[in-house]
């Protein structure tokens, strides 16, 4: 017969394995970031690239393809290069952390703006890595990882520059405030910055597992909007890899110093199996 304990559980412990699921279904799609094939930065200098058709380059933040005869790529439907003949396309401005998908046969063609540089990434389904793919452990959910917090905004938001997982660049995102928390018997901060929807936060952040049993260099944490009284809750049970634990093909931002938080947190998911061989590989020569 289960006990208390396990009857509060279990429906906690199922809507977890439910969002995973949803998840990792999400990180699997045929054009996710598993599917990036190489990573190129546009310049001013025409340049053909593996895995895209045309030549492209970039000037006064303006993006121009050169599609040869023959040469097919289509966005949203439409053809670019209509009767075959040769083309000449320009995408742009877009914003940072923006992109475009275009089509090239089974290829979609990532146009975006990262860290303030035009990049374009082909993204194929028959990748090695997409159809390697077997999954991203996680710790079991525990419900003492799900903690109360509070918003306190900052008096004006501010615009805190990380580095990013590749070596160049960096990002800049409006931190609206910081959370406070309680977690292991300590007082906690961490900044927050704007998340996806529109009041919802997104927090970056490693902690003392990390390059242990989580990824060495971030993890994320969505977090809905903050009530009236700046209440919110951290699930960190739901704090998941970005790309860059994957791939090197990615541009993800590092924490902000300050969200490098001193306690193990031992929820959400952990070192993907890919990297996990990788360093295996690494530390058998």
């Amino acid at each position: 017969m289960p006990t208390h304990t396990e009857t509060e559980t279990a429906p906690f412990t199922a809507a977890w394995t439910e969002w995973h699921a949803a998840h990792e279904r999400h990180r699997a799609d045929p054009h996710g970031f598993l599917a990036v094939t190489h990573l190129h930065w546009l310049d001013s200098e025409p340049a053909a690239l593996a895995g895209a058709p045309g030549t492209w380059s970039v000037k006064n933040d303006a993006v121009t393809l050169v599609l040869a005869a023959g040469e097919s790529l289509f966005r949203d439907g439409r053809e670019l290069n209509p009767d075959g003949a040769g083309a000449t396309v320009s995408f742009g401005p877009i914003a940072e952390r923006e992109g475009i998908n275009l089509r090239s046969g089974d290829t979609v063609v990532e146009l975006a703006k990262r860290g303030g540089e035009y990049v374009v990434r082909p993204r194929h389904p028959g990748n090695p890595l997409l159809a390697g793919y077997s999954g991203t452990p996680a710790y079991e959910p525990d419900p003492q990882f799900k903690v109360a917090g509070t918003f306190v905004p900052f008096t004006e938001s501010r615009a805190i520059t990380v580095g990013a997982a590749v070596e160049g660049i960096q990002h800049v995102y409006e931190a609206p405030g910081e959370i406070r928390f309680r977690l292991a018997g300590q007082d906690l901060t961490l900044t927050a910055f704007n998340g996806h929807a529109t009041g919802t936060l997104s927090v970056l952040f490693t902690d003392a597992t990390s390059g242990k049993t989580t990824y060495a260099a971030n993890r994320s944490l969505a977090v809905a909007a903050p009530g009236p009284d700046g209440a919110v809750v951290l699930d960190f049970n739901r704090a998941v890899n970005l790309p860059c634990a994957y791939t090197d093909l990615a541009t993800c931002p590092l924490p902000p110093a300050e969200n490098r938080l001193p306690v193990a947190i031992e929820a959400g998911e952990q070192i993907p199996f890919e990297r996990e061989s990788t360093a295996e590989r690494r530390d058998a020569k």
